[in-house]
């Protein structure tokens, strides 16, 4: 979710206060660990700034294994029956000297994208693509916003609209 000056959706955030317990779970990369551990960061303060619940958080090694994860933690948490009413991807991608970082980035973009049109709930792509870890810190608090506390906001966006589709349709 791109900040843009043509768009301030992700500012008209008043009408999440009204949420109750949204319930969010959350699948990071051990790869790129201070990167993505400063998203999972900012993601939590904000889903705690609007009583968000937490109700799962898993690692993984890669971004490769996202969509796989998010998968299984949504099997095993309505097997559970404590259900996310959404599910945050988060991982760092650096681009080398190789195609593999094509490979990767594709194949997860992918992945999460067939999540969300399979699962009940929305898959939120907090996957960061970048050409170096300087980029990182610009999408971590720097130019370009606090891409984790986005990723949350999001989530909390989806959980709303769902929840009001159910109620005021």
């Amino acid at each position: 979710m791109a900040q843009s000056q043509n768009s301030n959706s992700l500012f008209d955030i008043n009408h999440l206060r009204d949420l109750q317990l949204p319930k969010v779970a959350i699948v990071y990369t051990e790869w790129n660990e201070k990167i993505v551990r400063e998203l999972v960061n900012g993601c939590e303060s904000t889903l705690h700034k609007f009583r968000g619940d937490i109700i799962q958080k898993i690692a993984v090694p890669g971004c490769f294994e996202l969509p796989f994860a998010c998968k299984q933690l949504w099997e095993y948490c309505e097997q559970k029956g404590e259900k996310p009413e959404a599910i945050i991807a988060f991982g760092a991608v650096i681009r080398g000297g190789t195609p593999h970082f094509d490979y990767v980035c594709k194949a997860v973009t992918e992945g999460i994208l067939q999540l969300n049109l399979t699962l009940p709930v929305p898959v939120i792509f907090g996957v960061l693509t970048l050409d170096n870890e300087e980029q990182a810190w610009e999408r971590l608090g720097g130019a370009h916003g606090h891409k984790g506390e986005e990723a949350a906001i999001t989530a909390l966006k989806m959980i709303w609209n769902t929840r009001n589709k159910l109620t005021h349709n």
